[in-house]
């Protein structure tokens, strides 16, 4: 189920933020059109080594798993360990790249993904994000505040919010 790809880092240079965003915008491709989600990509880098750690996308893996999870649960079964112990076994200087803002609440009433983040504890240092969660199905989404809080940095990464909403809600009915 882990799929690695320390190939693809070698070709994105350390801190080119558009490039990693890119990346989770081709990831966000594969992930089937539903009307009750959006397509996101998420790509989780060890910024000492400038190493691709997992990437991920939504209902990748079996459930209704969001992009970020499916980055999480892949490093927790790379690591033998539960998800919610990650922060015990990945580097100092992680960061996460997610073409859609994490969410802040679960309709289906999974654990969102802000909260999988928060949980990682201090290795994530920062969240890149191409566009800020659209108010289609949460109203208001709290991640940024949430992150921030824990002393995680939020980094909006634009130039791609038209090509990454695009991706995001192909599926839905655009007449609403």
């Amino acid at each position: 189920m882990t799929e690695r790809t320390p190939q693809l880092a070698e070709k994105i240079g350390a801190g080119d933020h558009q490039s990693y965003m890119k990346l989770a915008l081709s990831l966000a491709t594969k992930s089937p059109p539903k009307p009750t989600n959006y397509r996101v990509g998420a790509v989780v880098v060890d910024t000492a080594t400038n190493e691709i750690l997992a990437t991920g996308y939504t209902l990748e893996l079996p459930g209704n798993t969001h992009a970020e999870q499916c980055c999480f649960e892949k490093l927790a079964e790379e690591h033998g360990v539960p998800a919610s112990r990650l922060g015990e076994v990945l580097p100092n200087s992680v960061v996460l790249y997610t073409t859609v803002e994490p969410c802040s609440q679960r309709l289906s009433g999974n654990l969102p993904c802000v909260d999988r983040i928060l949980a990682v504890g201090n290795k994530i240092k920062t969240v890149y994000v191409g566009v800020y969660e659209p108010e289609k199905f949460v109203s208001v989404n709290s991640s940024r505040q949430k992150l921030e809080d824990a002393g995680i940095g939020f980094v909006h990464v634009s130039g791609l919010e038209k090509e990454i909403l695009e991706v995001a809600t192909a599926g839905h009915d655009k007449s609403i």
